[in-house]
């Protein structure tokens, strides 16, 4: 029973005590690293599937966002507590729960960082080194989705870039180092923007309940000590708890990010300042063009299993990101800059989309469309109506498992002749029928296809975005029809690919390819099957997500707009 009460501990630590053990195995027994890999990650994913049917989804479950009773599988511990004399303490816990905005992307993340694992097979230069790093990516990865302090998040967020450094640098391709030192060096910058919003979360709030305990004040004496100004300085205990930070009540008044007297820099309010900091940081992530360029160098140099955590997972990350901070934490930019984040996300749509058809290389082709893709989640989420976000998280869910398969069919090419372009294959289906068939279908889904899950996603991100002018007027029209052109293109490269390489007379550009080019093995149809299954299931039954999340969505938009319009009037001298 105890066990129970710690599920997300051990969803995060398990991967990391396998990279613990791996370490400590003697150099003759390196070979068994795949094997730790496959049971730490595969343990790590029973444990996601627990969670994911614990989780208690439906109307009459609790939404979580923005209350801490909402939230489940909740473990919170003071982590450390620092006096600071006449400035307070600072206090930091470690504290970790799921709700309808996360718990999916947890259940998808374990589930790409299994199959990773089993793609990572053919990994044969040295092997410990690479699967203690991969499963400390997916310790870090989990714990991301889980973290509801904002140091403990910001740590796991940047404990993954050293482990996909070393993972991209050491075992990818031939430019391996310019393209691991741009991917660190573009999500390092990023991540600094995030730092800088989160200490001015941190310097301007307090934890209620600690810094009541501390001051021996009631806690709704303490609120009222609190905005008349009588509460000392070193009574407050500064948390980094993102609950108490959503709740304006718990901002001292007067500092850089309170409502009532907050700070400013060159005339503009730093909490819509602040709001585009985390925004810069979280649309690197994602990434969103024209921030974006780190990707498909980092894509094309990197092995196939990190290619596949990379574009399934991490942008995920920046998605969630923006969710779970700038939107929650300071919802009046999320409708102060509704206009320029669905800009973004148009531009990304188009942007990538048109570069995707000028490739000739398959892998930077689902790089780019990548791009295109994570724009749909911008501009769901930049609609603030239930169906944009709803969309905005179905597509995430949808294209983790999508491009985890497009990435593991450009694996699968690369793995038998170590070429990716387009116009070296010809007529392809002639010898790889079964491998026709997988690619067939997981562009259709890409482009949208009704009966796949992509296609969920992208109508409920138009009916959100169309909806969104006459709901809470933050969208114009024109913004979302010149978003449609985006379908149109996807459909144009993936079908043009697919003509190209896999219909026609068979051509390999070199003889000795003909022999390499043999259909899927059992290990392929393996790791490639799970995610057509889920592709097909989500596209056919939508509820089995749609359900998981509906809650907390409605709740997410409607505190969204409520706070946000509140706290907007209050910064009307900025304005």
């Amino acid at each position: 029973m105890a066990l129970q009460h710690h599920l997300l501990t051990l969803l995060i630590f398990v991967p990391l005590l396998a990279a613990l053990v791996l370490l400590l195995l003697p150099a003759r027994l390196a070979g068994l690293g795949r094997w730790l890999a496959l049971a730490g990650t595969g343990l790590q994913l029973a444990l996601a599937l627990v969670v994911w049917i614990g989780f208690q989804s439906g109307i009459t479950a609790p939404a979580g966002v923005f209350a801490a009773a909402g939230f489940q599988f909740v473990e919170k511990y003071n982590w450390f507590h620092l006096p600071l004399g006449e400035l307070g303490y600072l206090s930091a816990d470690y504290f970790l729960g799921v709700d309808g905005l996360s718990a999916s992307l947890v259940l998808l993340a374990a589930l790409v960082m299994f199959l990773g694992a089993i793609s990572s097979w053919t990994i044969t230069q040295n092997q410990k080194g690479y699967f203690a790093l991969y499963l400390l990516l997916s310790s870090t990865v989990l714990g991301c989705f889980v973290a509801l302090d904002l140091l403990l998040f910001y740590l796991f967020f940047e404990f993954m870039l050293l482990p996909m450094y070393f993972l991209i640098g050491m075992w990818g391709g031939p430019r391996r180092a310019y393209a691991s030192i741009k991917f660190f060096l573009y999500t390092f910058g990023g991540s600094l923007f995030i730092l800088l919003a989160i200490i001015g979360l941190y310097i301007s709030g307090i934890d209620p309940e600690a810094t009541a305990a501390m001051a021996d004040l009631p806690l709704e004496q303490l609120q009222l000590s609190l905005q008349r100004g009588a509460l000392e300085s070193r009574d407050m205990v500064h948390s980094f708890n993102m609950l108490h930070l959503m709740d304006v009540d718990n901002l001292i008044p007067g500092s850089m990010l309170s409502l009532r007297g907050g700070g400013e820099l060159w005339g503009y309010s730093a909490r819509l300042l602040a709001f585009l900091a985390l925004l810069i940081g979280f649309l690197v992530k994602l990434p969103a063009a024209p921030l974006h360029t780190w990707l498909p160098d980092a894509h094309v140099e990197a092995p196939t299993p990190i290619s596949v955590v990379l574009a399934a997972i991490l942008l995920k990350i920046g998605g969630y990101g923006l969710l779970r901070l700038p939107y929650s934490l300071i919802p009046e930019g999320g409708i102060y800059f509704a206009p320029l984040v669905a800009g973004i996300g148009v531009f990304s749509i188009l942007y990538g989309a048109f570069n995707a058809l000028a490739q000739s290389d398959l892998k930077k082709l689902i790089a780019y469309s990548s791009v295109s893709h994570m724009g749909y989640v911008l501009l769901g989420l930049a609609a603030l109506t239930v169906e944009g976000v709803s969309g905005a998280l179905y597509q995430m869910f949808s294209h983790g498992l999508i491009s985890a398969a497009l990435f593991l069919i450009a694996g699968v090419l690369y793995d038998r002749t170590h070429d990716r372009l387009i116009e070296n294959y010809s007529g392809l289906a002639q010898r790889m029928p079964g491998f026709t068939v997988v690619v067939t279908l997981v562009f259709f889904a890409s482009l949208g296809l009704p009966g796949f899950s992509g296609f969920i996603a992208e109508v409920l991100v138009f009916f959100g975005a169309f909806r969104s002018p006459s709901a809470n007027g933050l969208l114009p029209y024109w913004m979302v029809i010149v978003a449609t052109l985006g379908l149109l293109l996807t459909a144009a490269y993936y079908l043009w690919t697919l003509q190209r390489m896999f219909f026609g007379k068979f051509f390999v550009r070199r003889p000795e390819w003909e022999v390499a080019l043999q259909d899927l093995s059992p290990r392929e149809w393996g790791m490639l099957l799970p995610l057509l299954a889920g592709i097909l299931l989500l596209g056919l039954f939508p509820n089995l997500l749609l359900d998981s999340f509906s809650p907390a969505v409605e709740t997410f938009v409607q505190e969204m707009l409520s706070r946000g319009r509140s706290n907007l009037v209050l910064l009307t001298r900025f304005i």
